[in-house]
């Protein structure tokens, strides 16, 4: 089994990777980024994809998140991406472009799959639910330490609207909210989230998680215990580069 793996995070304002140790969840060397194209079709991703290979000098397969339902390698929706995803065979495009073979998976389930492995969840049996708080809101959701995959929980409604519109980082900053006000949001969403699914434990990543103690401590009633995410945002390309090693489904 590999015991390096390059693992790819495509976000909303900028697309990251680097090898990781499998053994630990680790960089083997300084991630690099660079900014997602506007708009962000997919050929133009897949340009910028095989720039970070080239970076690294990566000749062996590699893993890649994705912001939306990705099953057998097909991107079936686009939420924050261009539309020219749909219905894509986009492992086979960025395998063209890169000229790796890419395994590719939703973004929210890849940091997940980190998280139950190196961080937060891991040894955590039961119902456990990964949110990625971002541009968006991404969710990932085990049971037993096993991957449900492609969950897209941040469309649940909340007000009459998609809940990412109201609870995600992207809606504090523009809606201009105090950390009290925003955890408020956050809160009712996820009581409403813990009504369906009952889960144990609630953890909750992306980039705005390293400031986790200005909201966490906020969000008292609920019955699951949250908690902030331990690989903060780059939980993404760990699960990814786990992905394309084939180490994702195994139960924690």
């Amino acid at each position: 089994m590999a015991k390096e793996m390059l693992g790819i995070d495509v976000g909303g304002s900028g697309i990251k990777g680097a090898p990781v140790d499998l053994a630990d969840g680790s960089f083997t060397r300084e991630r690099f980024r660079v900014a997602t194209p506007h708009p962000s079709k997919p050929k133009a991703v897949a340009k910028v994809l095989a720039e970070i290979v080239e970076h690294f000098g990566w000749d062996g397969p590699i893993g890649v998140t994705y912001p939306g339902v990705v099953i057998d390698g097909m991107t079936l929706s686009a939420a924050n991406v261009s539309k020219h995803w749909v219905d894509l065979d986009a492992a086979a495009l960025i395998s063209d472009a890169t000229g790796r073979r890419a395994t590719l998976l939703n973004d929210a389930d890849a940091a997940g799959i980190a998280e139950m492995r190196f961080g937060a969840g891991r040894g955590r049996g039961g119902t456990v639910v990964v949110l990625t708080l971002g541009t968006g809101i991404g969710s990932a959701l085990f049971t037993e330490g096993v991957l449900v995959p492609n969950t897209e929980f941040g469309h649940l409604q909340l007000g009459g609207r998609d809940a990412e519109e109201k609870a995600s980082s992207k809606a504090r900053e523009d809606d201009d909210l105090s950390w009290e006000k925003w955890a408020r949001r956050l809160e009712a969403y996820l009581r409403h989230l813990e009504a369906l699914i009952s889960p144990s434990l609630i953890i909750l990543g992306g980039g705005v998680s390293r400031k986790s103690a200005h909201f966490v401590p906020l969000i008292t009633g609920l019955r699951a215990e949250v908690v902030p995410a331990r690989l903060v945002n780059n939980a993404g390309i760990v699960g990814a580069a786990m992905a394309a090693a084939g180490t994702t489904l195994s139960p924690v």
